[in-house]
């Protein structure tokens, strides 16, 4: 059985970590705060941008040069680019392990399509690293502070790429933050861009472009694809920000239950060193008087 000794040492072990889980929760809450604001903002903006390439492209599609344009041709899907966010830090839980499965189940949806990986973060670099997939581009540590000229960096290459032909489609595999205690894997097609379904008894506005729709589709398409980026940027940030207070909040709230059943054990141990002294000072006394 450990010695007192030993149980203060193991004591005093884990309330140094239970120091270090709970200050790591508390930076997590600071950044997550800051995450959150940003992503609120960006919802909006990227939401009104979809509706509103949606609308074009269905008027776009009705000008006589659209069979030429890349932004409105539909291929089958035999080679796809996959933009995959990840963190590039663990102690997050399940985070990147429910990602890495969601990519897996994306896979083995595909198997009849050629998938190149545009990697964000670093755990999703490393797994995939080891399996020898075909990696398009690797983006380490631009999660730390996500810019919307990073998101231009990433989806760039994507965007030359299916508009050159080299891709028959582009999608986005991320965490959406919707909660401190939850968040949404999110499989996302970005091109081509898929058109609202029509609901029965609606009816489609009719908007007067004073440019060619054709031509306002060839600026702002690319413009979607980088906000559609640095949406996901956001989002996986403030994802991953909750995901480690969550996980930071529980491993010190587990800590404190060590430590209390670790308190409990070491009295025990010197109730009965203590006891066994009293017995063995009592026995000697009787000793004496016989």
């Amino acid at each position: 059985m450990p010695s007192l000794i030993d149980f203060r040492r193991r004591i005093r072990s884990v309330k140094n970590t239970q120091q270090i889980t709970k200050a790591m929760k508390m930076v997590s809450a600071a950044k997550l705060r800051r995450a959150q604001e940003r992503v609120i903002a960006a919802r909006p903006y990227a939401k009104v941008m979809r509706d509103m390439l949606a609308n074009l492209v269905a008027a776009a599609a009705s000008d006589d040069r659209s069979a030429d344009s890349p932004w409105l041709v539909r291929r089958e899907a035999k080679r796809v680019d996959l933009i995959f966010f990840s963190s590039d830090t663990g102690l997050a839980g399940a985070f990147n392990s429910n990602l890495l499965k969601a990519a897996q189940k994306f896979h083995e949806e595909h198997p009849n399509a050629q998938i190149t990986l545009t990697l964000v973060g670093r755990k999703g670099r490393d797994f995939y690293r080891k399996r020898q997939a075909a990696i398009l581009s690797e983006h380490i540590n631009v999660l730390n502070r996500p810019s919307y000229q990073d998101a231009a960096a990433i989806a760039q290459e994507v965007i030359r790429r299916y508009k050159d032909g080299e891709t028959d489609a582009v999608y986005v595999i991320n965490n959406d933050f919707k909660s401190v205690m939850a968040s949404t894997l999110s499989v996302a097609q970005i091109l081509p861009l898929e058109l609202p379904a029509q609901e029965a008894g609606n009816v489609q506005t009719d908007y007067i472009y004073e440019q060619s729709p054709l031509d306002m589709l060839e600026q702002l398409m690319p413009r979607f694809v980088e906000v559609t980026v640095f949406r996901a940027m956001l989002e996986t940030v403030a994802a991953y920000q909750a995901a480690r207070m969550t996980a930071m909040d529980t491993a010190s709230s587990n800590a404190k239950d060590v430590i209390d059943a670790l308190t409990l054990h070491m009295n025990r141990v010197r109730q009965a060193a203590i006891t066994k002294e009293i017995i063995e000072v009592v026995s000697g006394a009787a000793a004496a008087e016989e």
